[in-house]
């Protein structure tokens, strides 16, 4: 929780996780925050991955209103580039769970961290012993620039068709960025704590979505990319506003001056935010930025 600015104007009344939001009250000065960080999977993507009109109609009003919108993912560059496009996005972007910055305007990677190969299959094994469950389902996403999501036959049910099914070996045959690892009975929690403790501090572990753990470079996360943006743009945290849904998110929100959970968020970020809105399907984001920006 973030300690307001006693000369300023509340941004909204806090409310609890789960519950609704309360109007905010009428004052004189209109609070706004120059920067809005926004998770894109589960935030501002709705579940067939477009932006709502009523979501790109707020946004409108925050480039309006002299604010800047910045995208805080968890996807690779490549993987965001055709929503970034499609939204009319501009300017930087911090891609891969804060690994990568990147500039969308330029369609050009300014910071890129890989991940030691053989560090990362000694954690998959590490953690595979530790569960006792048998074999993890994996995937990797290469170095960029290409950013290639490779997977193993049984990593999801459906196989798109820009993915590489590979063998497990073959994996870890070029160059990486990060692991995501599934187990199919094993909890989602469970396989977190046993990869943090496989990965012993030389590792990130980060859970992303349901059914899905990364294993990252050490030291990154959502806030270590917000923070690299915000120093580029000339923003400090009290100045930010994010929004997010999963535990992922903790950092960001944690990093911001303000911290908005959706109402489909993971528990352990409903219970770190400021607010909570909506859920991305009922355009949650649009929510907050209407209340906060129109007429601002």
């Amino acid at each position: 929780m973030h300690t307001a600015d006693p000369t300023a104007s509340a941004p909204s009344t806090v409310a609890a996780p789960g519950a609704p939001l309360l109007p905010r009250p009428r004052t004189a000065a209109r609070p706004r925050f120059p920067l809005v960080a926004t998770d894109l999977d589960g935030t501002l993507l709705r579940a067939d991955l477009t932006v709502s009109p009523r979501t790109r109609a707020a946004l409108a009003l925050v480039r309006t209103a002299g604010a800047r919108h910045l995208v805080v993912t968890g996807r690779p560059a490549a993987s965001c580039r055709e929503f970034l496009v499609a939204m009319g996005y501009r300017g930087l972007a911090v891609c891969g769970q804060g690994a990568q910055l990147y500039d969308a305007s330029a369609d050009r990677l300014l910071v890129s961290a890989s991940l030691d190969r053989e560090l990362a299959r000694s954690v998959v094994e590490r953690t595979e012993e530790a569960l006792g469950a048998g074999p993890l389902e994996l995937a990797v996403v290469t170095a960029a620039p290409e950013n290639r999501f490779l997977v193993t036959a049984r990593f999801a049910d459906r196989t798109r068709p820009e993915w590489g099914l590979v063998e497990r070996a073959q994996l870890w045959a070029a160059p990486i960025e990060k692991v995501l690892m599934r187990h199919r009975t094993v909890e989602d929690g469970l396989v977190a704590a046993a990869a943090e403790r496989a990965g012993a501090g030389e590792v990130a572990v980060t859970h992303s979505e349901k059914g899905m753990i990364e294993v990252l470079p050490a030291g990154t996360d959502k806030a270590v990319g917000l923070q690299l943006a915000a120093d580029r743009m000339g923003f400090t945290p009290a100045e930010t506003i994010a929004f997010g849904d999963m535990p992922n998110d903790i950092p960001l929100l944690g990093w911001a001056g303000y911290g908005v959970a959706m109402g489909n968020a993971h528990p352990d970020l409903l219970a770190m935010a400021d607010e909570v809105a909506p859920s991305h399907e009922e355009d949650g984001v649009a929510v907050v930025l209407e209340r906060l920006f129109t007429h601002a």
